[in-house]
């Protein structure tokens, strides 16, 4: 039975993250299903330049990862239909990855709103106890945030900023790399291998010798 990870994108600033997420959970075989809100779809347009249409998904999602999709198993969900199937919890999913997450995206999903799609299948994966990663990308950050932010790890939720580490390439690190970096511990945290970071290995002292 197919079982896929959702993967949601708000519009916060950031979706070379939603990007590298995408390509590393395609890279492990898994199914995908994509919600992508009306504010991130405008995100996407200023980021890359390109356009990003509920009737044009698929070519329009091959373009922005740069990848060929044809035998990927990908299906779209638009972030205004309430009657999707991520909107319940008996439509069989292993968890999902909110990336990035807006503040106000945070916010919904803390206190239950379900104004979209988005909203609506974090809450049910919370409520049915599978995986749940939220990637906020917001700085300075106020009190509300972190309230909300608590909110979430109160309920299940991993909170992850996207926060890259340095040391898998060091101060010459690409943008690319530091994106790849907080993908790679997305897909730490969902479980789901991958080879997008150099992990730490503990050899730091011997360098220094």
């Amino acid at each position: 039975m197919r079982e896929p990870w959702v993967v949601g994108v708000s519009g916060a600033s950031g979706t070379p993250y939603a990007a590298a997420v995408l390509r590393g959970l395609l890279d492990a075989g898994a199914a995908v299903d994509l919600v992508v809100s009306r504010a991130a779809r405008l995100t996407v347009l200023d980021e890359t330049g390109r356009p990003f249409r509920d009737g044009h998904w698929r070519e329009d999602l091959g373009d922005w990862l740069g990848r060929d999709l044809d035998g990927a198993d990908l299906r779209y969900w638009s972030a205004g239909d309430l009657a999707a199937g991520p909107s319940s919890g008996s439509y069989r999913v292993r968890g999902m990855a909110v990336v990035p997450a807006s503040t106000a995206a945070c916010a919904g999903i803390a206190i239950g709103l379900s104004k979209d799609l988005l909203q609506r299948a974090a809450e049910v994966n919370l409520k049915e106890r599978r995986p749940v990663v939220v990637v906020p990308r917001e700085t300075p950050v106020t009190r509300s945030h972190l309230e909300h932010l608590i909110a979430l790890l109160d309920a299940g939720a991993v909170v992850l900023p996207a926060s890259p580490g340095f040391y898998g390439a060091g101060a010459s690190a690409s943008a690319q790399q530091l994106v790849d970096f907080v993908a790679g511990k997305v897909l730490d945290a969902l479980g789901v291998p991958h080879t997008l970071f150099r992990r730490w290995s503990g050899d730091l002292g011997a360098a220094l010798d």
